[in-house]
């Protein structure tokens, strides 16, 4: 039995993403990868970035109308073609590429529709330019484009340490307007449900405070009136959760070695120091959905675009947790 294929949606264009891709099918990584991989995004623009860093894949181009495990192969890339008009290889990330990204995502999102694909890995965008501030991540698109607004939760996944924003790209201004009791309690129940069910593991986790030192000079403590009664309601529930605790101590190597989950309040105070620790050696898991999508925990990085410097580590990252997670 063919197992279902890993379907790849390219992202923008003009970023690093193909050439982690070609990294990949350069090194030794697929020769032993159980699940066979569909990318979708530009012939064109895959065969001119190969060229412009002289890598030299087979492509193998598949009709997703026809039975796509009958179409593929392992050493080639098995590619979607969706047409991008563009006459420089390596430019400037602008609003040009928006149509064919919103084209890769529907198509990808579809074939999880119809149950084809095991799961989905997704190139970095550009919020600026493609969300257009109509989303504050990927993570929001993906969920309203498959009806689960508001069951999605962002997982920053490493073996030894995970993190969990409870508001993700939003502005710090607008993060005490977003922390609620319903909000953290729901974003850690699934979080909770997805390491029991994908990972066969009971987590142990950490809150963090959102005022310094858990404390404020305020009228009004979030910690005191939002975290605390949310802890005390997720432990009769029987879920292993400690906190609220102190963030500028979250991190330290004696505690981290207790919890496999830290929950923080905002975006840069769980993901500044994961990056400072882990590097590359994280993947971005949407939780919540009827899939599993994981994205390398990287950017367009539009800066190093045809330098052949970047690193494919999250991205093998990615691709491997498919292999580690159980089936049901």
């Amino acid at each position: 039995m063919i197992n279902k294929p890993i379907i790849i949606i390219s992202g923008e264009p003009y970023s690093i993403f193909f050439e982690i891709l070609f990294k990949i099918y350069k090194s030794n990584f697929l020769k032993k990868y159980k699940y066979p991989i569909i990318v979708i995004g530009s012939e064109r623009m895959m065969k001119n970035q190969m060229k412009k860093m002289k890598y030299n894949i087979e492509i193998n181009l598949i009709d997703k109308n026809e039975t796509l495990l009958n179409q593929l192969y392992k050493k080639k890339i098995n590619l979607i073609d969706v047409e991008f008009k563009f006459n420089k290889t390596f430019d400037k990330i602008s609003n040009k590429s928006n149509k064919y990204i919103k084209e890769c995502f529907d198509i990808g999102l579809q074939l999880m529709k119809k149950k084809v694909g095991h799961g989905i890995i997704n190139g970095p965008i550009s919020k600026k330019h493609f969300l257009n501030k109509k989303f504050s991540g990927i993570t929001e698109y993906i969920s309203k484009k498959t009806n689960k607004k508001g069951n999605e939760v962002m997982l920053i996944y490493n073996k030894k340490l995970s993190v969990v924003p409870i508001t993700t790209h939003i502005p710090l201004k607008n993060i005490t307007k977003e922390i609620t009791k319903s909000k953290i309690i729901k974003k850690i129940q699934i979080i909770n449900n997805f390491f029991v069910k994908k990972l066969k593991k009971k987590p142990s986790f950490a809150i963090t405070g959102l005022n310094p030192h858990c404390e404020t000079t305020s009228l009004l403590s979030e910690e005191k009136n939002i975290i605390v009664p949310s802890v005390k309601l997720l432990k009769r529930k029987k879920i292993k959760i400690f906190g609220p605790i102190s963030a500028d101590t979250a991190f330290l190597p004696s505690n981290i070695k207790k919890y496999d989950v830290i929950i923080g309040m905002y975006h840069d105070q769980v993901l500044t120091p994961m990056k400072a620790l882990y590097e590359f050696d994280a993947i971005n898991i949407t939780t919540g959905l009827d899939f599993i999508r994981i994205s390398p925990d990287h950017g367009t990085n539009n800066e190093m675009l045809g330098k052949k410097l970047s690193d494919e580590l999250s991205l093998k990252k990615s691709l491997s947790f498919f292999s580690e997670m159980h089936e049901s």
